[in-house]
This record gives structure tokens, C-alpha cells and sequence, in this order.
């Protein structure tokens, strides 16, 4: 079994301490501010102590602790061992980290899924030199562990992408629902967006991307309207106003996008 180590014992950080303690691993822990500690986790009184001697350290804190974490843990840290950083920091501190981690293999891991809904099973990608250690470890508790090409950042590149289209199709939907909802058609947009997210999605990214450059002008006069209207529902319009500002920009740039 091997010696793991959970930094941050959030919802995140517990989920993957106890999943791990379950399948037989030997878990420490770390946090200094969650009140409670997983079942048969021992919980370390810092960071570094909890990293002595750990096979793999799993780093599930905020983005805004991932290079002071990376500092205090990586010095003690043996040779061979890794070093799976599961914050949301940027791709090039993932490379700063990287170039951080002496002996250590660095790992970029990327959540690719809600841990609230899906558990230890949220789908990863990770990547970097300790990128097949994470997968040995997380792959025979049933998770979906994709390695990605490249040194560390190359995962979070992919998660960032991923988060244009689901933080902002979330965004939208919010935003089109309670309209739906203030307007007394809830259940009508509702089947509107079920209607779209259904069929060939290929299908739909092409129509999209020629359709958008091609009626953008018409489009973005269109979505100022639909914001206007919003304002009168007492719907807030951000994603809409927005979406009329970015087709003004792309009929700026594409002369060929004039009025249909």
C-alpha cells in the first residue's frame, strides 16, 4: 500500500483522504482550518510534517496557496516520490511549481467534473513526470485518469478550455432560465435548451462558428434588444449584453459580417 498524503481536507481533500483510507492506503493529512478529519486519516500539525516520508501528496487547497504549499512541502520530500497538484492555479504556475520540485515528480492534475456530485470518480487529467503515479494511485478506485502530453500546465490548459464552455454555458442557462421564470415561460426556454444541447454537437460547433461570423452584426443589435428586454423583466443581463458586445467585436474584425 502506499503512503499518501492529502493537503487541505476540504470537501475535495476529504473525499479523496477517505476514499484512499478505505482501499487500504496509509493517509496523513493536512489543514489548518477544517474542523473535522477523515476516518482512519491521521491529521499532521503542518505541511511539511505531514509530506516526510509520503509516496505521493495530493495538494487539494485553494489556488491561492499553491506556491506556499509547494515550498514548505517539496524540501522534504524523498526522491521518487510525487508531488499532485489538484488546485485550479493557472498553467504557468503549474510550470513554476514544476521547475520547483527537486526530487519530487511534479504532477498538473485538473478536476474535470463537480467532486460534490461525482466523489473520488470525478474524471482527471493530469500531467507532468509524476503524471503516471497519480493514475496508479487514483485509477483502481474506479477514476477516469487521462494523461495529457506535455510538461506541468499541459493539464490545466485543458481545464481552463473546458471551463470557457461549461462556466459560461452554465452562466447562460442561468441567465435564460430566470428570464424564462420571470416571463412566465419557464418551461418553454427550458425545452428550447434541452433541445440544443441534444443531437450532433459537431453539427451545432460548425453552425455556430459560420453562423456567428456571418450574422454577427444583426446579432449583436438582436442580443442588445434581448438585453433591454431582460432589464424590463428585472433580470439581471450580464451574459446577454455581453454576447451583444462580443458579436459587435467580431463584425468589427469581419467585414464580411453585415446585416441578413
Amino acid at each position: 500500500m502506499t503512503a499518501c498524503t492529502v493537503i487541505g481536507l476540504g470537501e475535495a481533500g476529504a473525499t479523496y483522504a477517505a476514499a484512499l483510507t478505505a482501499a487500504g492506503h496509509t493517509v496523513t493529512g493536512y489543514d489548518p482550518v477544517a474542523p473535522a478529519t477523515p476516518a482512519g486519516v491521521t491529521r499532521a500539525a503542518t505541511a511539511a510534517e505531514a509530506c516526510r516520508g509520503a509516496d505521493i501528496v495530493l495538494v487539494m487547497t485553494g489556488a491561492a496557496a499553491a506556491r506556499a504549499v509547494a515550498l514548505e512541502c517539496l524540501q522534504v520530500m524523498a526522491a521518487g516520490s510525487c508531488y499532485a497538484d489538484f488546485t485550479s492555479s493557472s498553467p504557468s504556475v503549474m510550470q513554476e511549481l514544476g521547475r520547483l520540485s527537486g526530487q519530487a515528480d511534479f504532477a498538473d492534475v485538473a478536476i474535470l467534473g463537480p467532486v460534490a456530485a461525482l466523489g473520488e470518480k470525478t474524471p482527471l487529467m493530469v500531467s507532468g513526470p509524476g503524471a503516471q503515479a497519480v493514475a496508479g494511485l487514483l485509477r483502481p478506485l474506479g477514476v477516469d485518469v487521462e494523461i495529457a502530453e506535455g510538461e506541468p500546465g499541459a493539464a490545466m490548459a485543458h481545464k481552463l478550455l473546458r471551463s470557457v464552455l461549461m462556466k459560461g454555458l452554465a452562466a447562460v442557462v442561468v441567465e435564460a432560465v430566470t428570464a424564462g421564470r420571470a416571463a412566465g415561460l419557464e418551461d418553454w426556454i427550458r425545452g428550447q435548451i434541452a433541445n440544443q444541447l441534444a443531437g450532433d454537437g459537431q453539427a451545432v460547433i460548425d453552425r455556430f462558428l459560420t453562423g456567428t461570423t456571418k450574422h454577427a452584426l444583426r446579432r449583436s443589435r438582436e442580443m442588445q434588444d434581448t438585453a433591454n428586454y431582460l432589464t424590463e423583466l428585472g433580470v439581471p443581463a450580464e451574459m446577454t449584453t455581453a454576447s451583444a458586445a462580443a458579436h459587435a467585436r467580431i463584425a468589427e474584425a469581419e467585414p464580411a459580417a453585415v446585416l441578413h
